[in-house]
């Protein structure tokens, strides 16, 4: 887990409320500046990518509550907690729209949770078996950010834990890259489902940068349960190479492996309860021309045109996949190996 402490706090005014204060005041040793704006940091200079991350704070009110359908990991998205994140992985979405991307927290937790409520409470009830869960409504709270560094730097995340838990007909999940014992003295009761995201060793140790590394979220996972969180693991995103291309690794054999880590890692009562979701590698033009500058040996690995098409995403951007046809032979073979080494988990879903 990062020791966040940041140099500078930037606030807007309507984010002040009694949670605001209190965060500001958590970190009074920095500098406060107010903004106009969370989304539009017009006011700071130049700063670069990994020191946005690690100096700024940003402390907003969110103001569009929109809940989304996904039926994916969850039934719904949920109005973000917060945006940005410690981690500077090279493929990350949430990076690709700001030029400069720190940790912004939401303050209006009452208001989101709010919307939540009212949302779940005009759904049927009792709710259809799907595979997201069997009996409750299903809420991602971590799309735009990781919820486990989150934990530590608002108090709010707490209070959405503690909403989720007692609420009869809703339960939180989300993914995360962090292992954060300070989380385990918290007893959600199984009705916060939290997502550790896995891949090989050697190649999370080139992409996912700044984040805990693959041994630590393995280890991590049979404590998180006996702690009340039931625990799902997310191989996302899937990124394929091999020897053909100059790279001196092969995405099977490191897939095998590490299958093989998590079933040496976790317990019967937790292989009982698992399940998991796998997202082949999307990547996106813009984000390949920053990596190209502060991560070249990353961009080796995920900006492959020979295998890769266009996407045009929903926001105008000009995204890339693995082409269609061998997609969906990389998609069988994930598939074939999963079922082989892990029998035991099974696949929610796999795009």
């Amino acid at each position: 887990m990062p020791d966040f402490n940041p140099k500078q706090v930037l606030y807007t005014a309507d984010a002040l409320n009694e949670r605001g204060l209190r965060l500001a005041e958590k970190y009074s040793d920095a500098v406060h500046v107010p903004v106009k704006q969370h989304n539009r940091l017009v006011e700071i200079d130049e700063i670069s990518h990994y020191k946005a991350k690690t100096d700024l704070l940003v402390l907003g009110r969110l103001k569009t509550l929109d809940i989304k359908y996904s039926g994916r990991s969850s039934d719904y998205i949920a109005p973000s907690l917060a945006n940005g994140c410690f981690g500077a992985c090279t493929y990350c979405y949430v990076d690709r729209h700001k030029k400069v991307n720190p940790i912004t927290i939401f303050t209006n937790v009452d208001e989101i949770l709010a919307k939540v409520d009212k949302h779940v409470a005009l759904l049927p009830w009792p709710k259809a078996a799907n595979q997201t869960d069997d009996i409750y409504y299903t809420y991602d709270i971590g799309c735009n950010s990781d919820i486990a560094v989150d934990y530590d730097i608002s108090p709010g995340i707490a209070e959405v834990f503690e909403f989720y838990k007692h609420h009869p007909r809703a339960k939180a999940t989300f993914a995360t890259k962090f292992v954060n014992p300070n989380m385990l003295g918290f007893d959600p009761q199984r009705k916060v489902r939290i997502r550790f995201s896995l891949m090989p060793t050697e190649v999370s140790r080139l992409v996912d940068v700044r984040t805990d590394s693959i041994e630590k979220r393995l280890k991590a996972i049979n404590d998180f349960y006996e702690a009340g969180y039931e625990v799902h693991v997310n191989f996302s995103p899937v990124i394929v190479y091999d020897r053909l291309r100059g790279v001196d690794r092969d995405w099977e054999e490191d897939y095998r492996e590490l299958f093989r880590q998590l079933n040496a890692a976790v317990t019967e009562k937790v292989k009982e309860q698992m399940q998991c979701e796998v997202i082949f590698l999307t990547h996106n033009e813009r984000q390949h021309l920053v990596n190209v500058d502060i991560n070249p040996k990353a961009e080796e690995l995920l900006w492959l045109p020979e295998l890769q098409e266009q996407k045009r995403s929903s926001f105008g951007g000009v995204n890339i996949r693995y082409q269609y046809q061998l997609k969906a032979k990389m998609i069988d073979t994930f598939v074939n190996m999963l079922t082989e080494e892990i029998p035991w988990c099974g696949i929610r879903y796999i795009f």
